[in-house]
């Protein structure tokens, strides 16, 4: 429905002091700590898929157009990625992800360069994907499912910033603050909880299985070196797939809402 022509000029009630305005949806992991998701906003919008998609997209469009030719590609990977770099050092915005797929677009070209074979762009990613489903899946068998950790560091508040905080107070400023809980022990209290430990089990496997996927369609086609197939399977099983388990995850650890008094 539209609003009325003519302005509402009946008071309005004041705002409690409790009340706090919305926070916008978080982005990347940190979404899972927020009362709301955004799959737009947790990949970082247009320009967040966008960084992530067109080294790995110019790389195979380019290997399919030049092969067998893989100086082409493998430049104009580069390329593509370090303009994405450099749009953002001009823009004066946060290089971080760009600079983050820069650094995977080079490793895998150094990979692929020295040894002569284009599936090797993608072996790092492999190798990464390898490495996340062990430690994921062995947290789980020891019974300490690593997506509590996260999960609970971040309504703790634990980010990167905040703990580089906590460790350069002065010996007065962590004097002041005896009395008060720590921030840390959140990251083991919820072991304590049944519910939260199945909770994070669930959503710990999530991620188990989110790995597992890519590496079962993934590593046949990188041993036969079908790079087509292989650079296609490597973007749509990379950001899309990713929202979506960011998004599973969410859903089975939000806090249940509570409800207001009638």
């Amino acid at each position: 429905m539209s609003e009325p022509a003519r302005p509402d000029v009946s008071p309005q009630p004041e705002q409690q002091p409790d009340q706090a305005p919305a926070q916008a949806p978080a982005r990347g992991v940190r979404a899972l700590a927020g009362e709301e998701f955004s799959a737009a906003q947790a990949i970082g919008g247009v320009r967040g898929l966008v960084e992530a998609v067109l080294p790995g997209l110019v790389f195979v469009v380019a290997f399919v157009i030049s092969t067998p030719n893989l100086v082409i590609p493998l430049v104009a990977s580069v390329v593509s990625a370090l303009v994405l770099v450099v749009a953002r050092l001009v823009q004066r915005t946060p290089v971080t992800q760009a600079l983050g797929g820069l650094l995977g677009i080079a490793i895998g070209v150094v990979w692929a360069w020295t040894s002569g074979e284009a599936e090797n762009y993608y072996a790092g990613g492999l190798l990464v994907n390898a490495g996340y489903l062990v430690v994921l899946l062995g947290s789980i068998l020891i019974r300490r499912p690593a997506v509590g950790y996260v999960v609970e560091a971040l309504r703790a508040g634990l980010t990167p910033e905040t703990v580089k905080a906590q460790a350069g107070r002065s010996a007065d400023e962590e004097a002041k603050r005896d009395d008060e809980p720590s921030p840390f022990a959140a990251l083991t209290a919820w072991r304590d909880d049944p519910a939260k430990m199945r909770t994070y089990a669930i959503a710990t496997w999530l991620w188990v299985g989110l790995f597992a996927l890519r590496l079962a369609v993934k590593t046949p086609l990188y041993f036969a070196g079908d790079i087509a197939w292989l650079g296609t399977f490597h973007l749509l099983l990379g950001v899309p797939l990713w929202a979506l388990v960011l998004y599973l995850t969410w859903y089975v650890v939000r806090r249940p809402k509570v409800q207001s008094p009638a």
